[in-house]
């Protein structure tokens, strides 16, 4: 018998596997194919704005992600690195087929998992516990199952009025898994996705575009900060035109999506190219990123021009792009349906609601994209395992991190497209920041077992320097006699008076690079980059502190599982109905949720009390 099966081994089911393994789990991973194993069938990329702290979060916590985009990149950059630290955010370019190789790499070698190629037909359950699946007749027993489809269930391919019952990359689709799940008792509900064209690169005139290099810097996502000696790969930047736009609108009636074919919701931030024509008709142009897919390959990625058009179509629209006149397609772009759940039907560690021992994670639950997919499927591994220790879960908040947020806003607030993070969705995002994920996470991840001890004094050490030349620069002081030749020379704003390197830091014109110069300074750019800010931030740091104590004294007011809300007289229909339904945890979850007023919080304060 294992302790968990793992169903799926795309990025979410691959940190589940790897996270239950590392914790002593005898573990399972069963996929259709393990070629597939963590593979891009959209962008191959990992991060940006906010999914970018999420992967330093996996790193914090222990997951895999972090540690193979910075093994697989081939170009790199810091996004928003001359605004404030909240937006900040790392995004590698990766290489397709590297990518999954070393992935895959990671899970053969690793103790207590046992890979298997092939498809899971039922689930075993008894009174409403999860008891293993049944996997090609074969009854495999198991404590506990995470179920990680990713857009593979009952999935199919559109272009025109044409479609294809298949997953992604001509994938076989899983057709079974749904059905059971309805059985079961779970909503399932269906959304939609899509992926542009690829491109021959040698066929592509990149005269005609703006070059885009990555950062000189060396920059990683994993706190490993192990430097594999990456090439680093360009992209281009052209802009869509008039005549592309009027090829769109003659045919709208011939696209998947707005020619009755299409069933499911798609994603409103990642729209389609027909989709953003038709939204923004005043817009003149849309930017469009011609980025490398591997170094293996003699192919190039038309980031924003995914598109259900018919091939013919997408022929005309491609060759009005700049440098793509003569170009090669070699894969033209679809939309994919596919079936997920209403994630309500999740408790905050992702094990259902109906069924005991019964996890999901990934875009079953209704995420677009790796990184929010690598995160749940580590959060699930992590708790599956707790829970057969007999131990506290884990569950993040949403002033710790943005998988918190993630995970909060899906179980409270339900989804009606896929699900992508946001710097937006996060109240305390100046908490959430990319430079901070180890301090607020790793002892998590100590904590739970998944971080190697080795990394984790490591972050004891960095943690120490931070503090003592905080100290040092606090007590250290520079005249204006001996400052203001370099401020002058450097035309920043002179001194007055004698000040600590401290004050200094607090500048706004005022960086880093100039206090390490000024007193002398030999120190690791990150831990000096820490202290500033923590030094140009301190008093909005500590105001977002003080919202996210109020927001812990609800989180701390616990509602018991089997409270009848039908015994409050005065609480609305609505609220009623939501509160039911979602049985939220604690008096914080129940103000999240959409529909729930706070009068009804009032009444349900009162009657928690009596």
């Amino acid at each position: 018998m294992y302790d968990c099966i793992v169903i799926g081994a795309g990025h979410a089911g691959c940190e589940a596997a790897l996270a239950c393994a590392r914790m002593n789990k005898k573990t399972l991973l069963i996929t259709g194919n393990l070629n597939m194993t963590g593979s891009m069938p959209c962008n191959p990329s990992i991060g940006g704005p906010a999914k970018g702290v999420v992967v330093r979060e996996i790193d914090a916590l222990g997951g895999e992600m972090a540690r193979n985009a910075d093994k697989t990149q081939i170009q790199v950059k810091m996004l928003n690195s001359s605004k404030g630290p909240a937006v900040r955010a790392l995004r590698f370019q990766s290489d397709k087929r590297l990518y999954p190789r070393e992935m895959l790499k990671t899970l053969q070698n690793q103790e207590n998992l046992d890979l298997k190629e092939g498809y899971v037909e039922k689930f075993l359950v008894e009174n409403n516990t999860v008891k293993g699946v049944l996997f090609e007749n074969e009854k495999i027993e198991s404590k506990a199952v995470v179920i990680t489809t990713g857009t593979y269930m009952r999935s199919r391919i559109l272009r025109g009025h044409n479609y294809k019952e298949e997953g992604p990359d001509s994938q076989k689709t899983s057709r079974g898994i749904s059905d059971e799940l309805k059985e079961l008792g779970f909503e399932v509900i269906r959304l939609k996705t899509g992926t542009p064209a690829r491109i021959y690169t040698d066929s592509i005139d990149f005269s005609k575009g703006s070059v885009e290099y990555g950062d000189k810097e060396k920059l990683y996502f994993s706190f490993d900060k192990i430097d594999y000696n990456r090439p680093q790969v360009p992209c281009c930047l052209i802009y869509t035109n008039e005549v592309t736009k009027q090829i769109i609108l003659e045919n709208l009636d011939k696209s998947a999506m707005y020619g009755g074919v299409v069933e499911g919701v798609g994603p409103r931030y990642c729209p389609s190219i027909e989709d953003k024509i038709v939204r923004f008709k005043d817009k003149e142009r849309h930017q469009i990123f011609l980025e490398p897919e591997s170094l293996e390959l003699n192919e190039t990625y038309v980031q924003g021009f995914s598109t259900s058009m018919p091939e013919d179509v997408q022929d005309r629209m491609i060759r009005t792009l700049p440098g793509l006149e003569n170009c090669r397609v070699k894969r033209y772009a679809y939309a994919i349906e596919y079936d997920a759940i209403n994630p309500m039907q999740l408790k905050p560690t992702l094990e259902s609601k109906l069924i005991d021992g019964l996890y999901f994670a990934g875009q079953v639950n209704g995420t677009s994209g790796y990184e929010e997919a690598a995160c749940q499927g580590l959060m699930a591994g992590i708790n599956v395992s707790l829970k057969l220790d007999n131990k506290e879960p884990l569950i993040l908040k949403r002033n710790e991190a943005y998988i918190g947020v993630l995970i909060d806003d899906l179980i409270t607030k339900g989804i009606r497209d896929p699900y992508r993070l946001l710097t937006s969705r996060a109240e305390y995002r100046l908490l959430l920041r990319n430079d901070n994920a180890d301090e607020r996470l790793m002892e998590y991840g100590h904590k739970v077992g998944l971080l190697r001890e080795e990394k984790y004094q490591k972050y004891l050490e960095k943690r120490s320097n931070i503090d003592k030349y905080m100290e040092y620069l606090k007590a250290s002081k520079i005249a204006p006699k001996k400052a203001n030749p370099y401020l002058k020379e450097h035309e920043k704003i002179e001194l007055n008076e004698t000040v600590s390197g401290y004050e200094l830091l607090k500048r706004p014109e005022i960086d880093y690079n100039d206090v390490i110069t000024l007193f002398n300074l030999e120190i690791d750019p990150e831990i000096i980059e820490a202290i500033e800010i923590t030094a140009k931030y301190s008093g909005y740091i500590a105001k977002a502190n003080e919202q996210a104590k109020k927001m812990l004294e609800a989180e701390n007011i616990r509602i018991p599982d089997d409270f009848d809300y039908d015994g409050i007289r005065n609480l609305a229909s609505e609220a009623k109905e939501k509160l039911k339904k979602i049985k939220p945890l604690t008096i914080g979850q129940a103000m999240r949720i959409s529909g729930v007023n706070p009068a009804d919080i009032t009444q349900l304060l009162f009657a928690l009390k009596r």
